[in-house]
């Protein structure tokens, strides 16, 4: 995980080209806004002990990271939304996510703002 690039640059700068700078900034805020809300969720799903809502919520965030390109993140949803290991597990595994997601809007505010 650790080895991955926070951002997909590549199709950030494809983003930036054909949408332009205040479409991204748009981007980015909803899906800070969203993101909120999915990490609330799968959270919830640990707290109810259910795989079902792990795995649906997990997976939705896995989309939305991916559209915006913040490849960290993304990557541990990828490697953690099928897992059935024990629910404490998944505590560690979103904890871990919650920072890779900070990271990854830290490093989308920083690559946008050098625009």
């Amino acid at each position: 995980m650790n080895n991955i690039e926070p951002l997909d640059v590549n199709l950030l700068e494809g983003y930036l080209d054909s949408l332009g700078q205040d479409i991204l900034q748009q981007m980015l805020d909803l899906y800070i806004q969203q993101s909120k809300t999915y990490i609330e969720e799968i959270t919830d799903s640990i707290e109810k002990e259910s795989q079902d809502l792990w795995q649906a919520r997990c997976h939705k965030m896995k989309g939305a990271t991916g559209s915006v390109g913040l490849l960290a993140a993304h990557a541990k949803l990828v490697a953690v939304e099928k897992i059935s290991g024990q629910w404490p597990e998944k505590s560690i595994h979103i904890s871990e996510l919650i920072n890779l997601n900070k990271q990854a809007i830290t490093a989308f505010k920083t690559w946008l703002a050098s625009k």
